[in-house]
């Protein structure tokens, strides 16, 4: 069976977020954003809702974590090349966003991460095919 993946994330400001990451080439699914929500397409499979804090704990029956401060989750996304890795995060950071943790580079597998507006952590990981085992 194959699995859809929704990840639901608050934000401050929904139209900053959407144009924070057009920025960084992700399309959006007009019929599920509005002026509280805005749905970015990953894959096929995977979409991250963002949406204003307010719409957010419509969701919860607790707090929002204070990602100036603490961690719940890490994204992470794949890139092609080591150099469209190195392309996503130094255009995040230019867009407002800001660099997190120190380059991973372990020859087969490198990495980096950016936090986006709102605090959130994004790896961007590319990872040599060659390197992955067969089934």
């Amino acid at each position: 069976m194959s699995r859809m993946l929704f990840a639901n994330m608050p934000v401050k400001d929904v139209a900053a977020t959407r144009s924070f990451f057009a920025g960084l080439g992700f399309e959006f699914n007009a019929a599920f954003s509005d002026e509280n929500t805005v749905s970015m397409i990953v894959s096929d499979q995977a979409t991250v809702m963002f949406l204003n804090e307010t719409r957010f704990k419509d969701f919860i029956s607790d707090s929002i974590t204070d990602t100036t401060q603490s961690r719940e989750v890490l994204m992470c996304v794949s890139a092609d090349s080591r150099a469209e890795v190195d392309s996503l995060v130094d255009a995040a950071v230019a867009a407002g966003g800001s660099a997190w943790m120190e380059p991973q580079d372990h020859g087969f597998m490198y990495g980096r991460a950016f936090r986006d507006l709102d605090h959130h952590v994004w790896e961007v990981m590319w990872m040599d095919p060659s390197a992955i085992p067969a089934d």
